[in-house]
């Protein structure tokens, strides 16, 4: 038992022995890569202590007046711009606007900023270095909202190259006003601009153009907005006249937008389309239906003001008629006109209905007449109704002007053969039967659809 003791500690001896030898490897290992690291680090910093020196020498920045524009005394320094449009955010018919990110490329030579180098390489800044020389002061004409991305730095880049040419780029977004016309809302066209131009220096001092012409915008792929299709992207560039400044060069970036109509189509010519169809079923239902009739009318009627109200309630209140009103406005008149229709059917059977009552009250028997019947014609007689009345014929009894105004036919019985009845009975139907409530619904059937068929016919040719 004491041998296996001792052989134990000595095992444990020589184990502890070989960790702490392994230990103050690792701690050496250790500090000299921290020596190493150590002295990288210093290299490092000493060497952009020393470029940094260098830029400062190469540029020049502390040795020049940089509030003035280059070759200040001279001809108008050349700026040559150019765009890339990032994405179109928004257009806002009610505010009259569009939202659009661009980058923003500025190019100029100012001999200043040149530098010796053996490569010909250019050297690169961010926005701190903008601060301490010249740039253009271009601003957007007609913006109401703008400001240069700052996430997770100022999106700003400044590239001088050694001849003195330097390019200065920035991200922006941009809310401008856009002057739209909707005349043919929603199918219309909008053309809007946005305008670049110097706020300080005139084309005496500074000359602003498009670097490339039209290849100077360039526009991404994916840009699409879900209510317009971008038609064209172009640019154009001309004078600016201010009274108490001067001349000014002023850039343009022109696009088109053509408006989608599919979407108006089912949110609102669809709907109203349906809501006039509707009221036309009232002529189809009985006169005397008045609850039907008058509920029927007046939802439809209810329908179109609220269709109305919406289209008005996203669109700016200009002070002319759009083409979608007109769509609306002439459906809730044919909606208006229905319920008028069942109006004047409801009175002019009313207005039937007393005429027949008096004219029972001043011929309540006919029993001296041998052989006879009288009997009222309201106009619901059918031919064939009128066919049915075989034996009868026209009886003098009534005068014939009372018997235009009071619309009664008096007929006796008569023993002529069936053709000659018939015959009899349809050149005596030519009586003037003024007020046929009947042919007020039958005739609209025909005359509303029609009506509005050709409206439609005339507006889409016109409007499309």
């Amino acid at each position: 038992m004491p041998c296996f003791a001792k052989l134990f500690l000595l095992i444990f001896c020589l184990v502890l022995v070989v960790e702490s030898r392994k230990h103050r490897r690792r701690r050496w290992t250790s500090q000299l890569e921290v020596q190493r690291a150590s002295h990288i680090y210093k290299k490092n910093h000493d060497m952009t202590k020393n470029r940094k020196g260098k830029t400062e020498q190469l540029l020049r920045v502390d040795d020049h007046d940089f509030t003035m524009r280059p070759a200040f005394g001279g001809p108008a320094i050349p700026v040559g711009v150019d765009v890339q449009v990032e994405s179109l955010d928004s257009i806002s018919e009610v505010d009259m606007d569009f939202t659009m990110t661009l980058y923003l490329r500025h190019y100029w030579k100012d001999e200043r900023l040149s530098f010796p180098s053996t490569n010909n390489k250019s050297m690169t800044f961010d926005g701190r270095l903008v601060k301490k020389i010249w740039v253009p002061d271009v601003f957007f004409v007609h913006s109401k909202r703008s400001f240069i991305h700052d996430t997770t730095t100022e999106n700003i880049m400044l590239r001088v190259f050694p001849d003195g040419h330097v390019l200065y780029s920035m991200r922006i977004t941009v809310t401008a006003m856009c002057n739209m016309d909707f005349s043919r809302f929603p199918l219309d066209s909008q053309t809007c601009s946005l305008e670049l131009e110097s706020y300080a220096y005139t084309d005496e001092d500074l000359m602003l153009y498009w670097k490339n012409g039209n290849e100077s915008l360039k526009t991404d792929e994916k840009i699409s907005l879900s209510q317009f299709l971008i038609q064209k992207f172009h640019t154009t560039s001309r004078l600016a006249f201010y009274s108490s400044t001067g001349w000014y060069n002023r850039l343009y970036i022109n696009f088109t937008l053509h408006r989608h109509i599919f979407f108006f189509l089912l949110q609102t010519y669809f709907p109203a389309t349906l809501m006039v169809m509707l009221s036309w079923v009232s002529f189809w239902i009985d006169r005397r239906a008045v609850p039907a009739r008058v509920s029927l009318g007046i939802t439809t009627v209810l329908t179109m003001s609220t269709i109305i109200t919406g289209v008005n309630a996203s669109m700016p209140r200009v002070s002319y008629i759009k083409a979608v009103d007109i769509y609306l406005w002439v459906s809730f008149v044919f909606v208006f006109l229905s319920v008028l229709e069942y109006a004047a059917v409801n009175y002019l059977t009313t207005v039937q209905e007393r005429k027949e009552g008096k004219l029972r009250e001043k011929f309540p028997c006919t029993c001296g007449i041998p052989h006879s019947k009288t009997i009222m014609l309201d106009g619901n007689y059918s031919e064939s109704d009128a066919n049915s009345l075989a034996g009868y014929t026209i009886n003098q009894m009534v005068p014939e002007e009372e018997r235009q105004e009071k619309m009664v036919v008096h007929l006796a019985v008569s023993n002529e053969s069936n053709s000659s009845k018939k015959r009899g009975l349809k050149g005596h139907m030519g009586l003037r039967i003024i007020q046929n409530t009947h042919a007020i619904d039958k005739y609209s059937r025909l005359i509303f659809p029609g009506t509005y068929i050709f409206f439609n016919l005339i507006y889409w040719s016109v409007f499309s």
